[in-house]
């Protein structure tokens, strides 16, 4: 899954942005799917069901914050956007981070998780707003806190445990 290469919509052809990357940074990385208690339970309704964390008109939101990333080089030509510039740095410089290509990138407005993203935010200014959105989220710390202890400490924590590790996380 990736963003790279990702373009904005466009009407005339109905061309959408691609919303893979943008469904697995919150389901997989941040936000997780259903909403969290600070211990990690999962949260209840009024009528004991799960709530959602995000649904698809968040997925769509995100998905255009991630358009117009390519290649990183000295211009942001079509060639350099599609690979194609055989100079230094080379066309598939996997080392440098991508740059972002205004040309590609959705100006439409982005609303996402309770965040709207005015229109005509350019690229960089948009992945920042939606980074510091999702690191803030509340089921980031108890979310990301329980993959950790899963992985580097038991596979079962107590909800206590998940609570003092996302209480640390919630800190900083």
């Amino acid at each position: 899954l990736s963003h790279f290469r990702n373009q904005r919509e466009d009407a005339a052809t109905g061309r959408i942005p691609g919303a893979d990357f943008a469904r697995a940074v919150m389901q997989l990385f941040t936000t997780a799917l259903w909403q969290l208690n600070p211990d990690g339970t999962r949260r209840r309704d009024a009528n004991g069901n799960f709530i959602p964390t995000y649904g698809q008109d968040d997925v769509t939101g995100l998905a255009k914050v991630f358009t117009g990333w390519s290649w990183n080089g000295p211009d942001r030509s079509l060639a350099r956007w599609n690979g194609w510039v055989p100079t230094y740095p080379a066309p598939k410089n996997w080392r440098d981070q991508m740059q972002n290509y205004p040309d590609f990138h959705s100006l439409s407005e982005k609303r996402f998780l309770g965040v709207t993203i005015p229109a005509n935010t350019s690229g960089e200014a948009s992945l920042r707003i939606a980074l510091d959105t999702l690191f803030n989220h509340p089921n980031v710390g108890p979310f990301f806190g329980r993959q950790l202890i899963q992985r580097l400490v038991t596979s079962n924590p107590s909800p206590a445990y998940v609570a003092r590790v996302a209480a640390a996380f919630n800190n900083n």
